[in-house]
């Protein structure tokens, strides 16, 4: 009796999940905007991706403090005659910066001191450009 259980009990779980993983696939496709309200999102996620989010915490003309960074602790970000920054999509300069930004900085790692060096500040919105109606 306790032989039929261990085999009938792991039969039958087996047999159910068999049942439940060949049920039949809603054939409806998702729901897709041709309004284009939210944009594309992969436009604007991509541009991203390999920039620092933070928001500034303290500024000065040799570097840049952001807070709420993806490691969760503040990071200190080096500024040099190089740095490009930009604002609302057009170029810009340091003096448009102020405390609480937010801000996307393209990040270059010095090989010889290990400074985080900031290639590219963005601030403000980026605008990506409408979908075109068709």
């Amino acid at each position: 009796m306790k032989f039929r259980r261990i085999i009938l009990v792991p039969m039958l779980a087996a047999a159910c999940w068999s049942a439940l993983a060949a049920g039949q696939l809603p054939d409806k496709d998702p729901i897709i905007s041709s309004t284009g309200r939210f944009g594309d999102p992969s436009s604007i996620a991509r541009k991203y991706q390999d920039y620092m989010y933070g928001v500034i915490k303290e500024m000065n003309p040799n570097e840049l403090i952001l807070t709420k960074t993806k490691f969760g602790v503040d990071q200190t970000f080096k500024l040099t005659k190089k740095t490009k920054f930009t604002l609302d999509n057009k170029s810009s300069t340091f003096a448009n910066l102020k405390v609480g930004d937010k801000v996307y900085i393209d990040v270059d790692k010095s090989k010889h001191t290990g400074n985080l060096i900031a290639k590219k500040v963005v601030s403000g919105i980026d605008i990506p450009s409408i979908p075109s109606a068709e």
